[in-house]
């Protein structure tokens, strides 16, 4: 089916993002036989504009840069093909799935270091530009601690549309592997997440990003939890 058939309110809800649709795809290929593919591809395309029949319509549509590529949509379409190719599909591979959207952005700023001030005050000044963002749609209720020299950034989510999707449709097993792309994006820019809960399992996403070098890490060693989200004690 193409893509323009697809039957939702494109004034409010958006398409998800050719890179997702490429990487969909190629997962299909892995693991169905060639004259099955188009059918279970247009499974998946139905399953994610049945998803937006009766989802939200205040998020921002193309306006709203969350909705973007490996954002909310994206993370919708994702659990699409979950809930069609559950029988086929992993945890790591869901996960892989996210990465691959995320990740290559911030490989390309590889030259960023938040272990020296420069960087961590730019990163910081990033994250307060995404809250004026997140407080014009609220989608994704943010807020940002001030920042304090010498200190971790700290900021945190208590509503996100992804996880409040999740919850809705029964899907939070597959939460972690969505979520889990956090922790590797900032080893990316020699940094480090330090996280002790989220929106699905509990009342906030909490972020405290630090250097890579920084001796806050010690007091809070990395694991994962039976859910398979990556925490820090």
């Amino acid at each position: 089916m193409k893509d323009n058939a697809l039957q939702f309110d494109r004034s409010y809800h958006v398409l998800y993002s050719r890179p997702c649709k490429k990487e969909i795809r190629a997962k299909i290929a892995l693991h169905y036989h060639a004259v099955e593919r188009e059918t279970i591809w247009e499974q998946v395309q139905r399953q994610y504009a049945d998803f937006l029949s009766d989802w939200r319509t205040d998020l921002g549509g193309k306006k709203n840069f969350h909705n973007g590529v490996g954002g909310t949509y994206d993370c919708i379409a994702i659990m699409s093909y979950y809930v069609v190719c559950k029988a086929v599909t992993s945890f790591c591979e869901i996960e892989e799935m996210e990465e691959n959207l995320i990740l290559p952005t911030f490989r390309r700023l590889r030259f960023v270091n938040c272990n020296k001030p420069f960087w961590r005050k730019l990163m910081y000044r990033a994250f307060v530009r995404a809250k004026s963002g997140c407080d014009k749609w609220h989608d994704y209720e943010m807020s940002v601690a001030p920042y304090e020299t010498d200190k971790p950034i700290y900021y945190e989510f208590t509503s996100c549309p992804a996880a409040e999707f999740a919850i809705r449709h029964g899907l939070t097993d597959i939460m972690p592997a969505l979520c889990n792309v956090d922790y590797a994006s900032m080893e990316l820019l020699h940094a480090r997440l330090v996280r002790t809960t989220t929106c699905v399992d509990g009342c906030r996403c909490d972020y405290t990003i630090c250097g890579d070098k920084d001796p806050y890490l010690k007091e809070h060693p990395e694991y994962r939890d039976e859910a398979g989200f990556r925490k820090n004690k």
